[in-house]
């Protein structure tokens, strides 16, 4: 579900569940929480980028494993992906995400959680969760880091998809570049990090974590508690239901 290879000093994760459209599930987030800490304690990797095969970066919760889960099921798998992604943001190592084709819900939120974001005009950046009925249970506090409170809080209503075009105009991705070139450039953008003093890398990503990270823990299990709340409301189970879930 994840490969993993190496140019350079760079590491490359790779999802790779086409037939889930990328979606995070529990043994893929497994696997993010060994390579990470593998990486980490790399000497041989300075950097590390996060991209997946087509069709798109990442669509979020993988559904057809929800349906299996109970509401408290379904909030403990949140907040095991939600510790797993914020704690890219305390690596000292720099953590680039590769995003193509699109990001939707806690494919967002996997964007927002590495350090700087490379995608392409085309790519489609959603978060499905309002118009489903709930709050979106993680990474909002990381997705108000980069766009703001306001700008946060439109994108969460997620009355309409935006743009990669979009999403570089608002702050939201760091670089814009085409559709073909979105891997190369973030490791081209990994390979310039890389090749600086590792000691200052490690001590800028140190210094920023506790203003872009601080309360990520803390929104997490607020925005968690809400998502379970919403769940329990007669409208969202009824979408649940739709997507086969048990409640």
């Amino acid at each position: 579900m994840l490969k993993r290879r190496q140019q350079g000093q760079v590491a490359i994760l790779t999802i790779d569940r086409s037939n889930r459209r990328n979606a995070l599930g529990t043994e893929l987030m497994r696997d993010f929480d060994r390579a990470f800490a593998e990486l980490e304690h790399d000497d041989g990797v300075a950097s590390i980028v996060v991209s997946a095969t087509a069709p798109g970066f990442c669509a979020g919760s993988d559904l057809k494993e929800l349906a299996t889960m109970n509401i408290p099921q379904m909030c403990h798998h949140e907040a095991e992906t939600a510790r797993i992604v914020r704690a890219i943001g305390f690596l000292e190592k720099p953590v680039v995400a590769a995003v193509s084709g699109f990001a939707l819900g806690g494919g967002v939120g996997l964007a927002v959680g590495c350090d700087l974001i490379v995608t392409h005009p085309e790519c489609r950046w959603h978060m499905p969760e309002v118009p489903n009925g709930w709050l979106p249970p993680w990474a909002l506090a990381s997705l108000a880091a980069r766009v703001g409170p306001v700008t946060a809080r439109r994108l969460v209503w997620a009355s309409e998809p935006i743009t990669g075009t979009q999403a570089y105009e608002l702050k939201l991705a760091d670089y814009l570049v085409p559709h073909s070139d979105v891997e190369s450039e973030a490791i081209a953008v990994a390979e310039r990090l890389a090749a600086l003093p590792r000691v200052a890398i490690a001590s800028t990503k140190r210094f920023f974590a506790p203003l872009i990270n601080g309360n990520t823990e803390a929104s997490d299990m607020l925005a968690n508690r809400i998502f379970a709340e919403n769940c329990n409301d007669d409208a969202s189970k009824a979408t649940l239901r739709k997507f086969g879930m048990k409640v």
